[in-house]
């Protein structure tokens, strides 16, 4: 007997109920649920359940290991922190949307074969388009439907994918894939544009800070992190992620710097973030996998944290733009500390999550003796603190003054709840990081608080803080237009288009004229009298041939007395015909026509 529910069913099916809920009673709503799936994940035995037969194929929805336990987990705790940020919101489409999107999440997480994981993919871009469309500016609706168009191509390269893997190996189950053939490659395809691994990686920038405050929260932890997930679970210790998660770090770093919008900056963050787990996946050892889950759940605390400190103040001052803030530390005192918390959780500070999870992944990369992937995330690292962990809050809530004095008291007290327990999150597995480490796939024999690695810690983050003031002339905040991977099909394809249009525009027209004018009115006609039609067809062909006055005169007297009263066809005419046709039919036959 089984004694649980599918997770995503609590979260999908409690959606459905938000519309038709009001003020407290739905403020109260949103919480308990994530706490009731919580409680459900805590009796959630290993092995797999919830099984649906499917034709000759089990679809499962419950399939429980350590890999899957450490997702759901922090899954649901970003639920509930999402939740009490977004009690004061009375937009129900942005709720639903939120919960659809958690649900989906923890179904692809849960999911034990292919078919499941494809169909609660798809309801995850759907309920995340939705939270980018749900701020319903004209910037929020194109960057939407953008948004949707590249995840519809990510779900059918999976789809195309899991199609022929069916078809070569006769499974549907999801486990280790690899990459091994044209199969996987279309399942890592799809899998790598939810992970928005360079260049399949725009549609991050361009839809998140496009999206609401709320929304923007939810979307920080899921999309990106259920891909990291099925690439653990589907292609660990593939070469080629360590070379895309290079990629991402550097690809991320370099943009975040660049960026004016502090929310662009943070989402740029999130691909750099992500590059670490990639990595992580890459290299393939239980020691990587390991530090790529945990730093997936440090990164979706403190990540989420930032985005709720940024969300804040465009809450309070209606502005995104770095180069048109500054000064907020002395009305927004509670934001400046949580968005704090969460810069140096990102950066790596000792008793911060980021300290314990992403060291792992470069200590995995020394033990392989890969030096230079080894030296590329030490350097990375402190390109992380420059643009989270100095730059946002520097130019947000210090550097020079705009003016803007929001009223910290005006911000709903579930925003500061929200930020205050991803906050106390943070530190609280920074301090104890067994907390994370007895949740992960394999056994942890790791120590982060060893001399030698807070000190090197600590010395990085240093010189990377000297080398950000000593450099800060030339990083004044100016308004900037970053062109980024988008172009080719925001504006590419303009071009491209106004290249085509010209010769289908032409194309159409003659086929339109052809078969939407001529052939209509000629069918009409001869309808009216075939017999008769079919004699000035005759005569027609005649005066063409031949000539003559004679038939020309004969012709016209025809076209003059069409249609005029129906005849009974003689059976020799209907003979004639049918010959006629019948040897048309000939020719076509012998000539291949």
């Amino acid at each position: 007997m089984i004694s649980f529910l599918p997770p995503a069913l609590i979260f999908i099916a409690g959606a459905a109920l938000i519309p038709f809920l009001n003020g407290r009673l739905r403020q109260a709503y949103i919480i308990l649920l994530p706490c009731l799936a919580f409680l459900n994940l805590l009796i959630m035995p290993e092995g797999s359940s919830w099984i649906v037969n499917f034709w000759d194929y089990q679809l499962t929805f419950a399939r429980v290991d350590k890999l899957s336990m450490v997702f759901a987990y922090i899954f649901v705790i970003m639920a509930f922190a999402g939740a009490i940020y977004a009690a004061h919101e009375n937009d129900k489409l942005q709720l639903t949307a939120a919960f659809m999107y958690a649900g989906s999440s923890l179904g692809v997480v849960f999911a034990g074969d292919l078919l499941t994981l494809y169909i609660f993919w798809e309801i995850m871009a759907f309920a995340s388009f939705c939270l980018v469309f749900a701020r319903k500016t004209q910037a929020a609706i194109k960057a939407s439907f953008r948004y949707i168009m590249v995840h519809l191509f990510g779900g059918l390269m999976l789809m195309i994918g899991i199609l022929m893997h069916v078809a070569e190996t006769g499974s549907l189950e999801f486990n280790l894939i690899g990459l091994n053939g044209i199969a996987s490659a279309f399942i890592l395809l799809g899998f790598a544009v939810n992970a928005a691994i360079f260049p399949l990686s725009a549609w991050l920038t361009d839809a998140y800070p496009e999206s609401t405050v709320i929304g923007t929260v939810f979307l920080s932890a899921f999309t990106t992190k259920t891909a990291v997930y099925v690439l653990a679970r589907g292609f660990a210790g593939t070469d080629l992620l360590i070379w895309a998660g290079i990629t991402m770090i550097i690809y991320g770093i370099v943009f975040a710097i660049l960026e004016n919008d502090m929310r662009r900056v943070l989402s740029y963050s999130i691909i750099n973030q992500v590059g670490f787990m990639v990595v992580g996946i890459g290299i393939g050892t239980e020691l990587a996998i390991n530090g790529a889950a945990a730093h997936a759940f440090a990164h979706i605390l403190y990540k989420a944290l930032l985005m709720m400190s940024a969300g804040s103040v465009l809450y309070l001052t209606g502005i995104s733009k770095t180069s048109k803030l500054g000064g907020l530390y002395k009305t927004m005192p509670l934001t400046l500390l949580f968005g704090i918390v969460g810069a140096a959780s990102i950066s790596g500070f000792p008793l911060t999550g980021g300290f314990v999870t992403k060291s792992m992944i470069t200590s995995a990369a020394g033990q392989e003796q890969m030096i230079i992937i080894w030296l590329l995330l030490t350097l990375a690292s402190a390109g992380v603190f420059l643009h989270a962990g100095i730059k946002f809050p520097y130019f947000v809530f210090f550097a020079k003054d705009s003016g803007l004095r929001p009223d910290e008291k005006k911000l709903p007290l579930n925003m500061k709840v929200s930020m205050g327990f991803l906050s106390f999150m943070c530190i609280l597995i920074g301090v104890f990081p067994q907390i994370v480490y007895r949740l992960l796939p394999y056994p942890v024999d790791y120590l982060p608080y060893t001399a030698d690695h807070v000190v090197s810690q600590l010395q990085l983050l240093m010189f990377s803080a000297l080398a950000f003031f000593m450099l800060l002339k030339y990083l004044k905040r100016t308004e900037t237009l970053t062109l980024d991977t988008d172009w080719i099909y925001r504006r590419g394809a303009n071009i491209a288009i106004s290249y085509i249009s010209v010769p289908v525009v032409w194309t159409y027209n003659k086929l339109g004229y052809v078969f939407l004018e001529k052939v209509p009115y000629l069918a009409t006609w001869f309808s009216k009298n075939p017999l008769r039609a079919m004699k000035i067809g005759v005569n027609n062909l005649v005066v063409y041939i031949v000539g003559g006055e004679k038939a020309l005169k004969r012709l016209e007297k025809e076209k003059a007395k069409y249609p005029g009263p129906l005849k009974q066809w003689s059976i020799s005419t209907a003979v004639s015909i049918a010959l006629v046709i019948f040897a048309v039919y000939l020719i076509l036959f012998f000539f291949n026509i």
